[in-house]
């Protein structure tokens, strides 16, 4: 098993100029080796069934992979031998990055996926060094010694678990300072931890996400958003407006900049403290937790433009909907229910269950009814049986019955069958 423990370094002057100047020609280096990726794949990519009708008058090149720039970092300390000051290992990690940035691009991920174009990185833009082959005997009380860096003071806020091994350190500059993530291992502990937990009704809880609460437990319980990112908005927007107004370069500028990130810096932290004080609270209800399988990403979705017969493009309601997405991301809906939750749930032993999300919004918990609601719609009428309570709180005894297997919503249909069926019958 790997876990990961993070501090927070306090190096002397000397190793912050040293840090610094080390990103610096790691960023050079990246920036290189991605360039030499484009220009090979500009000058010699074709389609199969066809030739290009340019050619290069250069002789073919190898095409550049993982392995073929990593044995080109011998040579070219030669040519330039300030990299000599790098330890080995950080500047072949350079490479890596660059292989899976360029793979993600071209091949896509394990599920297809594909990522944007790798950019250049700015200066600035490169904020991380790794360095390996480090062992448990590298750190000694609060210091830590790194390659070519030597003893660097770290505070030591929580002490490391026995019988793990130090594997790796990654340094990493932030807002407010250098930190050091720790990779430990322990090879008899498992990766993943076989949880025996059945789910009955007394031992579980289902809870629906959503913007009004945070979290609506089957219980009756719910957990009003703090709105940490709206709360900083307006401090946020007297900084960047200030900021306008100095020369670009100057030090007022990076004084201002530098409070910027440290203000956003601080809203993500509010913000995922917060997460684990939540999933830490819904834990000690329940031994399993039902959620939805959302997908986020497809919720904070634009609108698709319309357009008259003119070709004019009409109101599309795209206003509104920025405020929703931006409410989506400060709430961090996805990196709760997908990171956190089931972290905190692993970790104490317990068990996350995802279930459908079709029709758990759109159908009453005590009859099954469908009861249509829009999403101004914040309270849950049944005209059938008379149920009635706070729509999240609906959502969340439905989703506990699903999970369950005491409901089933089979033949619930998703908004787009609806709406195609509701266009059919007003053409008919």
């Amino acid at each position: 098993m790997k876990i990961a423990y993070q501090y927070k370094l306090l190096p002397t002057y000397e190793q912050r100029c040293q840090m610094t100047r080390w990103l610096d020609m790691l960023r050079a280096q990246y920036n290189w080796l991605l360039g030499e990726r484009f220009d090979w794949w500009e000058m010699n990519r074709c389609a199969v069934n066809a030739c290009p009708l340019t050619c290069s008058i250069a002789l073919p090149k190898e095409r550049p992979d993982y392995y073929a720039q990593k044995r080109s970092l011998s040579p070219m300390k030669k040519v330039r031998p300030w990299y000599k000051e790098l330890p080995c290992h950080t500047l072949q990690e350079v490479a890596k990055r660059v292989d899976l940035a360029f793979s993600r691009f071209i091949q896509g991920d394990s599920s297809g996926k594909r990522s944007g174009k790798p950019r250049f990185k700015g200066k600035g833009r490169y904020r991380t060094m790794l360095f390996t082959q480090l062992r448990s005997e590298h750190i000694s009380s609060n210091r830590i010694t790194l390659p070519k860096l030597g003893k660097v003071k770290f505070i030591r806020h929580r002490p490391m678990p026995a019988g793990f091994a130090l594997k790796r350190a990654l340094v990493t500059l932030k807002a407010d300072g250098w930190y050091v993530s720790l990779t430990l291992e322990d090879k008899r502990v498992p990766d993943t931890p076989i949880v025996d937990v059945e789910p009955t009704e007394a031992n579980s809880i289902g809870i629906d996400a959503g913007l009004e609460y945070f979290v609506a437990g089957s219980d009756g319980s719910g957990e009003p958003l703090p709105k940490f990112y709206r709360q900083a908005e307006t401090k946020l927007g007297r900084l960047q407006a200030k900021r306008e107004h100095r020369p670009k370069g100057s030090k007022g500028r990076r004084k201002l900049n530098e409070r910027i990130a440290k203000l956003h810096q601080k809203v993500a932290r509010q913000r995922q403290q917060w997460h684990y004080e939540v999933a830490g609270r819904l834990l000690d209800k329940a031994d399993v937790v039902f959620v939805e399988d959302l997908r986020v990403s497809n919720m904070a979705r634009k609108n698709k433009p319309k357009q008259a017969e003119d070709g004019a493009y009409l109101p599309n309601g795209q206003a509104a909907k920025s405020g929703l997405n931006k409410s989506f991301a400060d709430a961090g809906i996805a990196g709760f229910l997908t990171n956190i939750l089931p972290y905190k749930a692993a970790k104490a032993g317990k068990r996350v269950v995802e279930v459908s999300p079709a029709g758990t919004s759109q159908h009453c918990a005590s009859c099954l009814s469908r009861v249509p609601k829009g999403l101004s719609d914040r309270w849950h009428d049944c005209p059938h049986c008379g149920f009635s309570c706070q729509r999240d709180i609906n959502s969340g005894i439905l989703i506990k019955q699903v999970g369950l297997g005491i409901a089933s919503l089979k033949n619930a249909k998703s908004r787009a069958n609806r709406d195609g069926e509701a266009r059919a019958l007003c053409l008919a």
